[in-house]
């Protein structure tokens, strides 16, 4: 099965060797594979270093260039250009394990639920912990309730089958550049019965200064559309989630509603049940401490 590593990259020239690196050692054990990249309108030498690199090697790989738009609109824009039958996702400052593209083909051949859309794999982050407790190799999850109900808090690497990825994009808000991929990934979990977990590593990374993930209150503050959905939707998940879980998206969701200019009453009625009773509890301190925010 042919594998597509797709990487949105902005001004990351110094760290995409690294990246580079990893699939050089990876074609050792593994050839049919593709890197296609989107630049989405780096100022640096990226172009320069791709284009020497593309002459180095045996596998393929495909420059895109777009006018700065933001990581959700390039990775939605590339997706044309990816050939694979299986879509890896990673970001510039990432780097795959040594042999990490064959055990994910391997593991491809012998899925046989075709309601999964992916597998998932995980992350070995610097400095955190990202143990499994619960025996979930080889079990089909749903990534909602990795997250809200076993209570997992770590990035994950997640494997998608192409045809089913393509289906559907990031949805951004008011012309917003950033919204999380969870949210993507929670509407996907929706319509089929989740993703084959594997309790093994395929890809490194130590979040980077200028990340989003180290960023997120000036992320929350830029995008306040786009979360506003994304934590309405969460409620709208919210079954057997846990009840801090529950809490933590209603308090965000009012935290939205204030930044996107909703009166109160507005922001009540766009959940029901439980979550409006704790929306209705909330409000009137969650929109003071917004203020503040």
């Amino acid at each position: 099965m042919k594998i597509s590593v797709v990487t949105a990259t902005y001004n990351r020239a110094n760290l995409l060797p690294k990246l580079f690196n990893s699939l050089c050692k990876n074609y050792k054990t593994y050839k049919d594979f593709e890197w296609v990249i989107i630049d989405d309108g780096s100022k640096d030498n990226t172009k320069e270093i791709v284009k020497k690199w593309k002459n180095e090697v045996d596998f393929d790989i495909k420059y895109h260039y777009q006018e700065n738009a933001g990581k959700m609109n390039a990775i939605n824009g590339v997706m044309r250009y990816v050939s694979g039958d299986i879509i890896i996702e990673i970001d510039s400052d990432d780097y795959l394990t040594d042999g990490a593209l064959k055990m994910v083909n391997d593991d491809y051949e012998k899925l046989d639920n075709d309601n999964v859309y992916g597998i998932i794999y995980k992350r070995d982050i610097v400095n955190k912990d990202t143990s499994i407790k619960n025996d979930l190799d080889g079990k089909v999850i749903k990534l909602f309730d990795f997250y809200n109900v076993l209570g997992y808090d770590f990035d994950l690497a997640l494997t998608f089958k192409a045809s089913e990825r393509k289906k559907y994009i990031y949805q951004l808000e008011h012309n917003e550049k950033f919204i999380t991929e969870a949210r993507t990934y929670y509407r996907m979990d929706q319509f089929y019965d989740g993703m084959l977990f594997r309790d093994k590593y395929i890809i490194k990374c130590e979040y980077m200064e200028d990340g989003y993930s180290k960023n997120i209150n000036k992320t929350f503050k830029k995008y306040p559309y786009g979360y506003y959905q994304y934590f309405k939707e969460c409620l709208s998940y919210c079954k057997k989630v846990l009840f801090k879980k529950r809490i933590y998206f209603v308090k965000h969701y009012i935290l939205f509603s204030y930044l996107i200019g909703l009166k109160k009453m507005e922001a009540i009625k766009g959940v029901n049940g439980l979550n409006k009773l704790l929306v209705m509890l909330l409000i009137i301190p969650g929109y003071m401490k917004s203020k503040r925010f």
